[in-house]
């Protein structure tokens, strides 16, 4: 049983920054952020593979950057340059072979 835990959200600023960060437990191939805004589908921000191939919505190249930890079992989305269009709940999300788990999604907030 995959677990997630989300942490990093919160009320930022635009122009400012946060970094997300999620958890896992289990042995786990890609992992990935995915986000709903307000009147929006969930759409994928970024993922990255076990061997650090990483995919990026285009609305947050050249701002978001993706890494992850294999040895933690640890996948980190560093946002800057955030705009009020960003602000949404977050999700964490874990392949698995077979299967997937999600995180219960943490509030990003861009505001001034």
């Amino acid at each position: 049983q995959v677990q997630l835990v989300e942490s990093g959200g919160g009320l930022v600023q635009p122009g400012g920054s946060l970094r997300l960060s999620c958890a896992a437990s289990g042995y786990i191939n890609a992992m990935g952020w995915y986000r709903r805004a307000p009147g929006k589908q969930r759409e994928l921000v970024a993922r990255i593979t076990r061997g650090g191939i990483t995919n990026y919505a285009d609305s947050v190249k050249g701002r978001f950057t993706i890494s992850r930890d294999n040895a933690k079992n640890t996948v980190y989305l560093q946002m800057n340059s955030l705009k009020p269009e960003d602000t949404a709940v977050y999700y964490c999300n874990a392949e698995r072979l077979p299967g997937e788990n999600w995180g219960q999604g943490t509030q990003v907030t861009v505001s001034s």
